[in-house]
């Protein structure tokens, strides 16, 4: 969500933050802009929708300046208009801003009553006006940035340069990621690592309530209180080599193929072939004492979480609650002394999840989290990170990083139930080795012709997805990826829950996607299948052999995966549902790779 580039070096800026922001662009956005400094003066362009916009409007009108900062927005404040797009700006100040000021309403009365006059909608604006204001009073560009910062409530990174002080740039964080890039005689600010990877491979990340000052030749580092301090400078494994889609025409396709791989990178690290066992990294705190785990994330990776949470208490016996991020906290959860905290994030800058992971550090947790970003705030506020390993994932809606997260919860899980001596030696290989089949599985599903029933749900207007057990996570996935980017409205329901309510929406024009696969609860997931057709609704069944044989003549179309255990089922299902949502997305013609309204990394509350 939002990106932030800054420049301050020899080169031509307006190029470099382009690049930059496209290499961004994978976040989500819907308005983008840069701003340059040249002769003492600042200069804009900006435009509402994609960068090919903004690009556009470049080549009219190009930015000369050494010196400037660019921003992929979406929208919060304001429509996604050119006058609500950033940067935002005076004659004195330009900035830039990821998160929201929760305070801006307050400000802005304050403001305007000084005589500051407002352009736009935009909570950022406030920040401008301060800035200005102070400058407007003589102040120099550092104290004014100061006070300005003094006196926000909320989340923020920030960049902002000066005029007549095209040297000069200042960068702040709170409770949004804002990076510092070391080039030579130039110096860069990103709100990700991944955009500054061309320019440079030096990075010191701030912390919460830090911001800095730099020039050319190097950076300064402040906390909040104003004290000088010193941040690690870090080299960062993103390189500049640019992201192709290999000659997949989306990334999500590209990225769906990408499944077998990823299972298997997470398995190489996680396994001991020889032994046929989990090979666990040294952790700060000892699994065969936690008494409960809580396990919370955002989105697909909460539904992770909540398969998390049947492995754990049905392998490892722990306890194990399971909340949305965004909610935890408010909840207030009593907590024992030296349970699990468990954070499943793909980005490790989601702001729910690291508000909540603070909030159960507070409570006595000791905090794992599974990240596909180990730069990330949430690696470096974590007591131990597993890695899931999936490389970068562009497309907004999480494929392969979901089943990443699945693979390396699993095998958390059998780790967990042998240390806590509830697993023997022969489960733990029998599970093991049914995830070693994952990947040339999930080969195997990839290759599954979906065609027909892509064309039966991209007539829809609603869509329920039904499972069972530790498949209920996966009809929620499949009808979340199917909403996310064919906007057909879907839900997944539990299959024994649909009796209760959710049977009342069953007519012949809603189709009924069920994650089947043979096993202990297939009996009573097939007796509610029957219910749905028993009222006209139309079946779309993904089982094994077996269970295909036993829906055969109820269901109007039947995908049949290849047989496997029924404690690796849920993540090798995962893999059809999303492709059936990339089809349909595909059919629908929709934008697959950055659906409206969404964004990849969710830095506001």
């Amino acid at each position: 969500m939002c990106g932030i580039v800054g420049v301050l070096g020899l080169r031509p800026a307006a190029p470099l933050l382009l690049e930059a922001l496209q290499r961004l662009e994978y976040r989500g956005y819907d308005s983008a802009g840069i701003a340059t400094l040249a002769n003492g003066h600042i200069d804009r362009r900006r435009a509402p929708g994609k960068l090919a916009n903004l690009a556009a409007v470049l080549e009219r009108g190009p930015l000369p300046g050494t010196t400037g900062v660019g921003h992929t927005r979406w929208a919060t404040h304001g429509a996604p208009t050119e006058t609500n797009a950033h940067p935002h700006g005076t004659a004195r100040v330009s900035v830039v801003h990821n998160g929201i000021i929760e305070n801006h309403a307050s400000l802005r009365t304050e403001l305007e009553a000084a005589g500051q006059v407002f352009e736009t909608e935009t909570d950022t604006e406030t920040v401008v006006q301060m800035v200005d204001l102070h400058l407007r009073r003589g102040m120099a560009p550092i104290e004014a940035a100061r006070a300005t910062f003094s006196r926000l409530e909320g989340a923020y990174a920030l960049a902002m340069v000066f005029a007549g002080h095209d040297g000069l740039m200042i960068g702040a964080q709170h409770g949004a990621p804002l990076a510092v890039g070391f080039g030579e005689d130039e110096m860069f600010l990103g709100s990700d690592s991944l955009a500054l990877a061309p320019l440079t491979q030096r990075i010191a990340f701030l912390r919460d309530g830090d911001w800095a000052v730099l020039s050319r030749s190097g950076a300064e580092f402040f906390d909040g209180t104003g004290q000088k301090v010193e941040r690690e400078i870090r080299r960062t494994a993103h390189t500049g080599i640019a992201i192709g889609k290999d000659g997949f025409r989306h990334f999500m396709e590209k990225e769906l193929h990408e499944h077998p791989s990823v299972i298997g990178q997470v398995l190489q690290r996680m396994i001991d072939p020889a032994s046929r066992t989990i090979a666990m990294p040294d952790l700060p705190f000892d699994l065969a004492t936690i008494p409960r785990a809580t396990v919370t994330a955002c989105g697909s990776a909460y539904y992770a979480a909540l398969l998390a949470r049947y492995w754990l208490e049905a392998e490892a016996r722990l306890p194990t609650d399971v909340d949305v991020a965004s909610e935890l906290r408010y909840r207030e959860p009593p907590l024992q002394p030296g349970g699990l905290a468990l954070m499943v994030s793909q980005s490790g800058e989601t702001a729910d999840t690291l508000a909540a992971l603070r909030s159960l550090r507070r409570g006595g947790q000791h905090v794992l989290s599974i990240l596909n970003v180990p730069e990330s705030t949430m690696a470096r506020e974590s007591d131990a990170v597993l890695e899931t390993l999936a490389g970068q994932e562009i497309g907004v809606a999480s494929t392969k990083a979901f089943t990443a997260q699945l693979t390396t919860l699993a095998c958390f899980a059998i780790a967990t139930a042998r240390a806590r001596g509830v697993m023997n030696a022969a489960r733990e290989i029998e599970l093991v080795e049914a995830l070693m089949e994952l990947p040339s599985r999930a080969a195997d599903a990839l290759a599954l012709d979906l065609t027909y029933i892509a064309g039966m749900v991209a007539q829809a207007r609603d869509v329920l997805f039904l499972g069972r057990g530790s498949c209920f996570p996966i009809a929620m996935e499949g009808a979340l990826k199917l909403k996310e980017i064919s906007y057909i409205h879907a839900e997944g329901y539990a299959a024994g829950e649909m009796k209760h309510g959710p049977i009342a929406l069953i007519d012949r024009d809603v189709p009924i996607v069920a994650a089947a696969p043979s096993g202990p609860l297939f009996e009573k997931t097939a007796s509610n299948l029957q219910e749905a057709a028993a009222r006209g609704g139309k079946l779309i069944v993904f089982s094994d052999a077996e269970g295909a044989a036993k829906l055969k003549g109820i269901a109007a179309a039947t995908i049949v995966l290849p047989t496997v255990h029924q404690f690796v089922a849920p993540i090798l299902y995962a893999i059809p549902v999303q492709m059936l949502a990339y089809q349909v997305a595909v059919l629908k013609g929709t934008d697959v790779d950055q659906p409206r309204n969404l964004a990849k990394s969710v830095t506001v509350e």
